[in-house]
């Protein structure tokens, strides 16, 4: 599925999403779900290709034929996978759907969601200039948006977020910089300090934890850890060694919403707001993320946002919209609330494969 514009961070530009969707089916009917991995090992090492992989050839012939009370009890059965979250979450996120479906609720209450409607940030790639870049945070602010993220990268940090605070000195705004640097960059994330961001998210390596406790107690600014977070025992580890302040869920990197609720709980009882993060999904993930949302711990905007703002069609109707306050309403239909576009999911589709119980 082509994006409506090129999404650069430090990791690189991408264009075009090969996204993997995932049909469950049961006695009780079906539930759907999207694995977020990237089609390159660049934000993780697990990609499309892979989770095809592990999907058919060790996932699925786990579970086909099992009997399950709970979409959780799939993760028991998962238990011997080492890794692959973002290949376990697409069925595991299917499976909440078509429970949610089956009981005729919603996705967000089946998984103990408190709000009708969540809000929303959104992520500004990087851009060829200054310019470009605050013609993109005025369109994002004139729609309604709580938060602006912008991507950084060395180079690309004090002239555009000066340039923002400029114009914008009220502007809750964040920096994510993709693990593009390193401890020495202190001196430059002190004077990151002067911009009041809410957060700088992952400035360092992708599995670190103790750098990241270094560079928390020489600023002041929160940090936000994003890559190694794959559960809520790493995110009390990083909480417990002060690696940062913050923390970003991602669905498809924790694994699915069993997870997210671990990480949830553990968060709102120690005091460390949270938030959703993005992986470029279409609708179905965009669904999921909108239901995981809803739990009391993601209290601050997430990047959840419009279907337009990235594929011109979507794989759900109607697309996800935002209301001008800056706001999703979280749908009240069964599952995650939303009918696939089974018509554009079929043009967009170039393999495909079925799995039945023996």
């Amino acid at each position: 599925m082509p994006l409506v514009g090129v999404f650069e961070t430090s990791m690189g530009c991408t264009s075009e999403r090969r996204i993997l969707l995932l049909t469950v089916r049961s006695d009780e009917g079906e539930g759907y779900g999207e694995c977020t991995a990237g089609e390159d090992p660049f934000y993780s090492h697990e990609t499309t290709d892979t989770a095809w992989h592990i999907l058919s050839d060790f996932i699925l012939p786990a579970v086909l034929g099992k009997t399950l009370q709970q979409p959780s009890e799939v993760n028991r059965l998962l238990r011997p996978i080492r890794g692959h979250e973002m290949a376990k979450a697409v069925l595991e996120t299917a499976l909440w759907d078509l429970q949610a479906r089956a009981r005729q609720i919603p996705l967000s209450r089946l998984l103990g969601g408190v709000r009708d409607e969540i809000p929303c940030g959104v992520s500004i790639g990087i851009q060829g200039s200054v310019d470009s870049l605050l013609e993109k945070v005025r369109t994002e602010v004139s729609a309604g948006y709580q938060r602006v993220k912008i991507k950084i990268k060395p180079g690309w940090e004090i002239e555009p977020l000066a340039a923002i605070r400029t114009e914008f000195p009220d502007l809750p705004l964040m920096a994510d910089a993709n693990a593009a640097f390193t401890l020495e960059d202190i001196p430059l994330f002190r004077k990151l300090d002067r911009f009041n961001l809410m957060m700088i998210e992952q400035p360092l390596a992708h599995d670190d934890l103790v750098d990241h406790a270094v560079l928390q107690n020489e600023i002041d600014t929160p940090l936000c850890l994003d890559e190694p977070i794959h559960g809520a025992e790493d995110a009390r580890k990083a909480v417990e060694l002060g690696s940062c302040r913050v923390i970003n869920v991602k669905l498809g990197r924790v694994g699915g919403h069993e997870e997210a609720i671990r990480i949830d709980r553990y968060c709102a009882g120690n005091g460390v707001p949270i938030w959703c993060g993005g992986m470029l999904e279409s609708g179905v993930g965009r669904a999921h993320n909108i239901a995981m949302s809803t739990l009391p711990g993601f209290v601050l905007p997430g990047d959840v946002s419009a279907s337009r703002r990235y594929f011109a069609e979507d794989t759900i109707r109607p697309p996800v919209t935002v209301t001008p306050r800056g706001t999703i309403v979280v749908p009240q239909a069964p599952g995650f609330g939303y009918d696939l576009d089974w018509e554009r999911i079929r043009r967009a589709t170039f393999r495909q494969a079925e799995f039945n119980r023996r």
